[in-house]
């Protein structure tokens, strides 16, 4: 890894409550990997590595000094060349940076880098998994020995499929961070599998004998989201008969796993905030305060930086619930993995619905993996099993799943012009106020249409 040579001094502990935060849920989680990890910060200072990092480095300054990673992990005196992992620092927008092992830049055997954000947004440090010849992180963290063969790709892990680089680098993460009690952020677009994962997460961890509860925020309005969440007290409102606990309570010592965060309003996020921070709530109406002890996962199919940016989510909320960040890809950017799910989901669909195991043919397969699925796993889950109940016979034909493919493609281009006309109604909206000096009531004049419709659409379109 390359480095400046010079201020070898271990760097000063994280300012940062944010990256605090983030280090001590690696060092909770790392402590105890046969794996090799560490965290390093701009100049490519060693501020931690586990005990199995430090028991193959060459070096570490006797006055308790940590050293720089070249030196560390590299057994060099002087910098490498060209580093892979600088893409964490320079490109801000990278979730990961794999590097092959062997080549200039990598003889500290690094296999990834991860960014980790300050509560500023900024990249203040990376995290580093080291590639070893030994060991292998697995769910049970088992070592393996020297005669034995390394493992193959893993296909799955819990209810999670893919063989692709991305999904390898998911399911490396996941059971890293799976035991730790920082608080996760899945991203990723609609019907890639979030809930999935959440569940993945919980299951692999300490809190799996505890109950795993999910909560749809956008589904729900916020005053109904509130009481649902945190619960309420007798006389609170209108029709609060009896006391009712919360789901944060129904999840004590489990995980709750918050659905579409991206969709609730600023007085919902402010409260969320204080039990991220307190770890407590208190019931709607109620005075007293409850401690509870719930691990947060929440998911987003928008980018919460760019709302947070836009004003239009708490960006003190934003950094709470992205400790541990992960990323969902599409379906589309991981088109190897699609034979695979293929297989799995005509094989359930079997199953469930009482037939013998279908064939599915070549030509059906490379249809079904050129195909562009913008509704991603959900989708092709969705049409192998119409078309595993609409069709009889050995294999399911390519005609009738091409068909099916066929339609996909008209919905995507039905989706695009949906989404042009809504982007040309919001930019006249836009203009409308901006000609009116954001008087909304001469603005739906201006506009034709009535005030109540206009207000619709200010929220539909997430005007301020």
């Amino acid at each position: 890894m390359a480095g400046s040579p010079k201020d070898n001094k271990a760097p000063a502990p994280f300012a940062d409550p944010i990256l605090a935060a983030r280090l001590e849920a690696i060092k909770q989680l790392a402590g105890g990997l046969t794996g090799r990890v560490a965290v390093m910060d701009h100049s490519f200072n060693v501020i931690y590595a586990n005990e199995s990092a430090w028991s193959s480095a060459s070096t570490r300054d006797s006055d308790g000094r940590l050293a720089k990673c070249y030196e560390a992990f590299a057994h060099r005196s002087d910098p490498c060349g060209t580093c892979p992992a600088i893409k964490v620092f320079d490109t801000p927008e990278i979730q990961s940076v794999s590097c092959q092992s062997g080549g200039d830049g990598t003889a500290c055997g690094m296999h990834q880098a991860f960014p980790l954000a300050s509560g500023h947004g900024d990249i203040g440090s990376m995290l580093v998994l080291f590639k070893d010849e030994q060991f292998r992180i697995s769910i049970d963290l088992t070592p393996v020995s020297e005669e034995q063969p390394l493992p193959a790709v893993r296909e799955s892990l819990g209810e999670l499929i893919g063989r692709s680089p991305a999904m390898q680098q998911l399911f490396d993460m996941t059971v890293l961070i799976a035991d730790s009690a920082g608080t996760v952020l899945i991203q990723g677009e609609s019907g890639t599998g979030k809930e999935v994962l959440a569940r993945t997460i919980h299951a692999l961890s300490r809190r799996k004998e505890h109950p795993f509860v999910v909560v749809d925020c956008g589904a729900l309005p916020e005053t109904l989201l509130e009481s649902e969440l945190f619960g309420h007290v007798k006389g609170a409102f209108t029709g609060a008969v009896a006391d009712k606990r919360g789901l944060f309570e129904e999840a004590d010592g489990g995980t709750i796993f918050l659905d579409e965060i991206a969709d609730t309003a600023p007085v919902f996020q402010a409260k969320l905030l204080r039990v991220l921070q307190e770890g407590e709530i208190k019931r709607v109406g109620g005075a007293r305060p409850i401690s509870v002890d719930v691990r947060v996962i929440s998911a987003a199919n928008k980018d919460l930086a760019e709302l947070v940016k836009a004003k239009l989510f708490r960006q003190d909320l934003y950094y709470r619930l992205a400790v541990l960040p992960l990323f969902l890809p599409p379906l589309r950017e991981r088109r190897e993995d699609i034979p695979l799910l293929v297989r799995h989901f005509v094989a359930a669909s079997c199953v469930r619905h009482r037939q013998t195991v279908r064939h599915v043919a070549e030509k059906t397969m490379r249809a079904l993996s050129n195909a562009p699925w913008p509704g991603n796993i959900r989708e092709l889950q969705h049409y192998i099993e119409r078309g595993v109940v609409t069709t009889d016979g050995p294999s399911l034909g390519c005609e009738e799943l091409v068909a099916i493919v066929a339609e996909t493609e008209q919905e995507s281009l039905r989706s695009a012009s949906r989404g042009a006309v809504a982007q040309t109604e919001r930019t006249r909206i836009v203009d409308a106020l901006k000609k009116t000096a954001g008087n909304r009531l001469k603005a739906a004049k201006l506009l034709k249409i009535s005030r109540a419709s206009l207000y619709n659409k200010l929220r539909a379109y997430h005007i301020d």
